[in-house]
C-alpha cells in the first residue's frame, strides 16, 4: 500500500518521526511503520526492544499523548507500527503544531495555525470576543438599515424594543458588554482599524492580468459593501450599468445581477477574514470574485453545483446576514450563481481553488470570431458579425462591399444569417433594411479559456 494521508513509511527511527506522529493526532489518525521501504516492503528494523521500550515513553513525553506501539514479525523479518488515534484537542511537539496534508506532513503557521487552534477549542474566528472594541465602535445607520431589511425578511422576531447592546447580544454578536469579531465586521464603523483587509479591490483589467487599467478600493462594514461594491462596478467598471436596487434586479446587464449578488455575498459571508483582501476582477469578457479560504474538509467542486449542506466558514455572521434576508441557511448560494448564468444563456460559471482562495468567474457571452467558425458560419458571415459588433449595424450594400460579392449572394448570406438567429431586421423593406445583433441569439459553444 503506497504512503497517503494516515499511512507513512520509515527504513529507521529518527526523532523527527515524532511530527509525522503529531500530525496523525491532529488529522484524522494514522499509521508510522518503522522498518519499511518507501513501497512498504519490510527490510527489517534494527534496535527493535530498545525502540519498543522507549518509544512510547517519548511519545508520552514529548506529545502528552498515548499511541499503541506493536512490534510485528513478516517472513523472518520484523517492523514497528505506531498506531495514532485522532484527538479533539490541539497536540504540539516543542510548542510546534503538524497535520496531515495528503501523504506529507506539514507545520501550520500564521493564519493556518490560528484557524486549527480555534477549530480545535470549538470556536470559528468570527465567534472570538474582540476585547479592543467597545459598543462606540458600532455604526447605528448600519444597524437601522439591517433592522429595515430583516423586518422585510420576517427572519427576525421584533426587536423594536431593543437598544443595541441587547439586539447584538440577541444575535450572538456579544457576550455582555464584550463584542464579537462578527460585530465588527457586520455593524463597525471602521473595521479595518481591528483587522487588515477588510474591504474589497476592484480592478478593471483589459485582455490579460498584467493589464490593469484602474482599480478601486472599497472600505467598511459587511452591510456597507454590500451597498457600494455593486453600485462601485454601475458607476466604473461595467460598460453597459446593470441597475441594482436592493441587490434585486432591475433590468439585465452585462452579467446576471442574480449571479454577481450571490458572488459578492459568498464571498464577504465565507471569506477567511485573518487573510487577503477580497479582489474583484473586470475583464471585457469575464468578471472574477477571489476571497481567502478554501473549500470545507469534505465539500467537492462537484458538490457546489447540487443541492448541498450549508457549512459556513463563520457561521455567525452567515447566521445574521440569514436573518436580514440576505442569505439563505440551505447551501443554495453556488447553485444560484449556475442558475442565473443558465437563464442568461451565459456559460457556466468556473469555480476553482486558486492561491489559498476561492474564485468564482462568470463569463459574458462574448461573439468571437472563433466561436462563429465553430458554429459553421464562413468567412464573409463572421466579417458581418464582427462589424456588427464593431458598428452596430450592417446594411446588404455594406455587406457587399466589405465581402466583393454581388447583391444575390449578400441577400441569401444575411437571410441565413437571421434564421439562424445570430442577426434581426429592422427599418422598411429593400435598401432601407438594417441588421443588428440579435437579442435572442443562439448560445454558443464556448472555447476553453
Amino acid at each position: 500500500m503506497p504512503e497517503q494521508q494516515n499511512i507513512e513509511y520509515k527504513t529507521s527511527w529518527h526523532d523527527d518521526n515524532l511530527k509525522t506522529i503529531c500530525a496523525f493526532a491532529n488529522s484524522k489518525g494514522g499509521k508510522l511503520f518503522i522498518g519499511k521501504d518507501n513501497n512498504g516492503n519490510c527490510i527489517n528494523v534494527a534496535d527493535d526492544n530498545r525502540l519498543m521500550e522507549e518509544l512510547p515513553n517519548k511519545i508520552k513525553n514529548l506529545l502528552g499523548i498515548t499511541a499503541e506501539v506493536n512490534l510485528i514479525k513478516e517472513n523472518s523479518k520484523c517492523f514497528i507500527e505506531i498506531d495514532v488515534q485522532p484527538y479533539s484537542v490541539a497536540i504540539s511537539l516543542r510548542g510546534r503544531y503538524y497535520i496531515r496534508s495528503g501523504s506529507t506532513t506539514k507545520e501550520l503557521t500564521g493564519n493556518s495555525l490560528t484557524d486549527f487552534l480555534l477549530k480545535k477549542s470549538g470556536k470559528t474566528w468570527d465567534d472570538v470576543i474582540e476585547d479592543r472594541a467597545a459598543f462606540s465602535d458600532i455604526d447605528e445607520n448600519s444597524i437601522k438599515k439591517y433592522l429595515s431589511d430583516a423586518g422585510r425578511a420576517g427572519r427576525l422576531p421584533s426587536s423594536d424594543d431593543l437598544n443595541i447592546p441587547e439586539l447584538l447580544e440577541k444575535l450572538r454578536l456579544a457576550e455582555g458588554t464584550k463584542l464579537k469579531r462578527a460585530a465588527i465586521i457586520l455593524f463597525g464603523k471602521d473595521p479595518g482599524k481591528f483587522y487588515p483587509n477588510i474591504s474589497v479591490k476592484i480592478g478593471r483589467f483589459g485582455k490579460s492580468d498584467d493589464e490593469l487599467k484602474f482599480q478601486e478600493v472599497e472600505e467598511g462594514n459587511l452591510l456597507h459593501l454590500l451597498k457600494e461594491v455593486p453600485l462601485q462596478l454601475d458607476r466604473k467598471f461595467l460598460t453597459r450599468a446593470i441597475g441594482f436596487e436592493g441587490l434585486q434586479r432591475i433590468e439585465k446587464g452585462e452579467y446576471p445581477v442574480a449571479a454577481l449578488r450571490e458572488m459578492l455575498l459568498n464571498a464577504l459571508v465565507h471569506k477567511n477574514y485573518s487573510g487577503s483582501t477580497i479582489q474583484l476582477r473586470v475583464y471585457d469578457d469575464k468578471i472574477s470574485f477571489w476571497n481567502k479560504g478554501t473549500l470545507p474538509e469534505g465539500l467537492s467542486f462537484e458538490a457546489l453545483k447540487r443541492q448541498h449542506p450549508s457549512r459556513p466558514r463563520n457561521p455567525i455572521i452567515a447566521d445574521v446576514c440569514f436573518k436580514g434576508g440576505y442569505i439563505d441557511a440551505w447551501g443554495r448560494g453556488t447553485l444560484k450563481i449556475i442558475n442565473a448564468c443558465n437563464e442568461a444563456e451565459l456559460p457556466e460559471p468556473e469555480m476553482k481553488e486558486v492561491d489559498g482562495g476561492f474564485l468564482v468567474t462568470v463569463f459574458m457571452d462574448l461573439i468571437s470570431e472563433e466561436e462563429l467558425k465553430k458554429n459553421g458560419l464562413n468567412d464573409r458571415q463572421i466579417k458581418a458579425i464582427l462589424f456588427i459588433k464593431e458598428n452596430g449595424e450592417i446594411t446588404n450594400s455594406i455587406y457587399r462591399k466589405i465581402n466583393n460579392v454581388g447583391k444575390t449572394t449578400a441577400v441569401e448570406e444575411l437571410q441565413l444569417l437571421v434564421e439562424k438567429k445570430y442577426i434581426t431586421s429592422y427599418g422598411t423593406k429593400g435598401r432601407g433594411t438594417k441588421y443588428i445583433i440579435a437579442s435572442n441569439r443562439p448560445i454558443i459553444d464556448r472555447i476553453d479559456r
